[in-house]
């Protein structure tokens, strides 16, 4: 596959539960059409986003399978599939790749704290295992441990390791990828906030959570900026900053589901360990909401939720 698929906006999927726990398959299908909707150009099914430290193997399968036959070829699929433990990762890998996923996305080990060499063969034992592109994910404070960027280009030289998503908000690390990464190799921002200036230095595209609430806002933003419309896409990203960064006033996806259901889109429910949204965070919410020209659900305007 041409690896500048991958580039633009893709958008981690949050997974809608039920409120007995169970994946609410209706609700994620129609997740997965509004993001399509809003020219969502990579759909990223079953990562941190998505829960998917609490999904079991066969409801990673499915919400991929789902992602797989609602996209029908429109757009790539970058599938969720990382573990701490590499045999797993393998396994989880492998598993993306047989539901039709057009490339892994595999977050760095976390808890572990692997060594660069640990890092090094943690990924190259996944990417060995898969035919499709692998992309790791490096985000030091989910996982205690940062990838530099001499680990990165040396995974970089692995055929099918064709990208990175990069979310240590060290800009220095970012701008070294940057100027040193090989031909082809896609620079990804992990994190929102600094999507656009990562993307004026030369940065390929986002993984993003505000996706999931502003597809279409964001997509415009994404495109702008790799189109070198800067002013555009700087008058998006104010527009959605107090957004960007209401997503992480607690736990990632408590926020931004909990968005989601104020905009009418869903009923927020989480697998403990995470819990709803506290009652104080929730004004914080829908300011950011109007501030990003979001409009609220109609119930959630009956209700009077300030």
């Amino acid at each position: 596959m041409d690896v500048s698929r991958f580039r633009g906006l893709a958008v981690a999927l949050i997974t809608p539960f039920r409120e007995d726990g169970r994946v609410d398959q209706a609700a994620f299908e129609e997740h997965v059409g509004f993001m399509l909707e809003g020219g969502v150009d990579v759909l990223v099914p079953a990562g941190t986003t998505g829960e998917s430290a609490t999904l079991d193997a066969a409801e990673q399968r499915a919400l991929i399978r789902t992602t797989v036959r609602i996209a029908a070829g429109r757009v790539p699929v970058m599938a969720g599939a990382g573990s701490n433990d590499t045999r797993k990762a393998v396994e989880l890998a492998r598993a993306a790749e047989e539901e039709g996923a057009d490339a892994v996305l595999a977050v760095s080990p976390y808890y572990n704290k692997p060594t660069p060499e640990g890092l090094h063969r943690h990924f190259e034992a996944i990417a060995r295992a898969i035919d499709i592109p692998l992309f790791p994910y490096n985000v030091p404070g989910r996982t205690s441990s940062n990838m530099k960027p001499e680990t990165v280009l040396r995974l970089a030289e692995i055929p099918n390791i064709r990208g990175i998503k990069e979310a240590s908000s060290d800009m220095s690390q970012v701008m070294t990828l940057l100027r040193d990464r090989p031909e082809g190799f896609l620079i990804l921002s992990g994190d929102d906030e600094l999507t656009l200036p990562i993307l004026a230095l030369g940065g390929d595209g986002v993984i993003s959570v505000v996706g999931n609430e502003a597809p279409d806002q964001m997509a415009k933003l994404v495109h702008a900026a790799l189109d070198g419309d800067l002013e555009t896409a700087k008058v998006i990203h104010y527009r959605l900053l107090a957004l960007m960064r209401a997503n992480f006033v607690e736990s990632n996806p408590i926020p931004v589901k909990s968005a989601l259901e104020l905009m009418g889109r869903l009923t927020a429910h989480f697998r403990l360990p995470l819990t709803r949204i506290a009652d104080a965070n929730v004004r914080v919410w829908r300011a950011a909401l109007v501030q990003a020209g979001i409009p609220l659900g109609k119930a959630t305007v009956a209700a009077g939720v300030t």
